[in-house]
């Protein structure tokens, strides 16, 4: 018998045990592993080239502030703007309040949106029904196919921050990596609907024709509204949207609040399971130690014992982990749910390097007393 067979062997030895702690670490490394999807998909991922060179100016003080109309010929004179579009966030209720049934909807210029917004890809025939039809709308092809929405369907959204119901009726469907699970209507639309808001827009996207050009035409935006009544704010899309997260509170310290509760956990979870084998092993230790075997090989069985059983517990929380986040993402876009959450190889990789770690830390202590152990005093214990 090898070493590693041996390892094997006395690692599952105590299947039911076993079985508990992998299931244990599998689930919270699970909850690693989607809190380090999260953490990429806020902070670390880059946005796409034509992201890179979207500006969003918005009021300074809040988004609860409505910008006026004049903004966006003055937007359009900075030198470096393409295009400008005016949205607006309109929030209503589709069907009821339940998370899976919200979604993104926004009022824009159909005329000029998809110049702002290249990255979208929409067949011409449905751009122009879109621009011809005041009512019209148009919808990610991750949410049509959520709701089985085709062209034609209509599609009511209830009032909720304006005072209005929108009978809207689709009239195309885009596709965008990542999905954006958006949908996109006339601003006019709203404007008859609800007079009071003419001459309105929630905030404005701005198309920079370089990615040089883009820092100072931000600044200049600014400057050119810092003594008007309604300061803006101009910034990246990332920031922008980076900035509808803090909104939800500091999710920075709540996914590392989580992750350090993971791994405190998978500690514990470990070094218990490691104690008691080595308590009930205990005469086994001191024959091992009879028959030659040294301090450090029986230091190295217990210790590759528990890490064996960490590691196999984050590999299956990995793969759980996959099927899982890819769920969620398509499944319930209403709950801040970054769309391009995916386990990569170096998500992976680092939640399996973290269960290994934890394995070897919380086992080394319970192995090193076994190693430490008095063979008369190991053949003279009960229990």
């Amino acid at each position: 018998m090898t070493l590693g067979s041996f390892v094997v062997r006395n690692t599952f030895r105590n299947k039911r045990r076993s079985l508990l702690t992998m299931i244990s670490i599998s689930f919270s490394l699970l909850l690693l592993t989607m809190m380090i999807c999260i953490w990429r998909s806020f902070y670390v991922d880059q946005v796409a080239p034509e992201a890179s060179r979207r500006l969003i100016v918005r009021d300074r003080v809040s988004l609860a502030f409505f910008l006026p109309a004049f903004y966006r010929e003055k937007i359009r004179s900075v030198p470096g703007v393409t295009s400008v579009v005016p949205i607006t966030w309109f929030g209503g209720r589709y069907i009821d309040d339940r998370p899976e049934h919200f979604f993104a909807q926004m009022g824009t210029d159909p005329d000029e949106y998809l110049k702002v917004a290249s990255d979208k890809i929409i067949p011409p025939d449905q751009v122009k029904a879109w621009q011809q039809d005041r009512a019209g709308a148009i919808v990610d092809v991750t949410l049509a196919n959520k709701y089985r929405w085709k062209i034609g369907d209509r599609v009511t959204l209830q009032a909720n921050i304006f005072p209005v119901n929108l009978d809207l009726t689709i009239r195309g469907i885009y596709h965008r990596d990542p999905p954006q699970n958006a949908l996109y209507f006339n601003a006019k639309y709203l404007e008859e609907a609800y007079p009071w808001f003419k001459g309105q827009a929630g905030w404005y996207a701005a198309q920079i024709d370089s990615p040089e050009n883009v820092s100072r035409a931000s600044r200049e935006i600014d400057d050119m509204f810092r003594n008007s009544p309604l300061p803006t704010k101009t910034e990246s899309e990332r920031a922008f949207q980076l900035g509808f997260v803090a909104s939800l509170g500091n999710i920075k310290a709540f996914i590392l609040g989580i992750c350090g509760a993971v791994v405190f956990t998978i500690m514990l979870v470990s070094a218990n399971t490691m104690a008691m084998s080595v308590r009930s092993r205990t005469r086994e230790v001191a024959v091992l130690k009879t028959l030659g075997f040294t301090r450090q090989r029986v230091l190295s069985i217990f210790v590759s014992e528990s890490v064996a059983l960490a590691v196999a517990g984050g590999v299956i929380g990995v793969l759980v982990a996959i099927p899982v986040i890819a769920f969620l993402t398509h499944s319930f876009i209403g709950l801040g749910i970054p769309l391009n959450m995916k386990v990569r190889w170096a998500t992976a990789g680092l939640s399996i390097l973290v269960s290994l770690v934890l394995g070897l830390v919380s086992g080394y202590l319970p192995a090193y007393n076994a190693s430490r152990m008095n063979i008369v005093d190991g053949l003279r214990h009960i229990g």
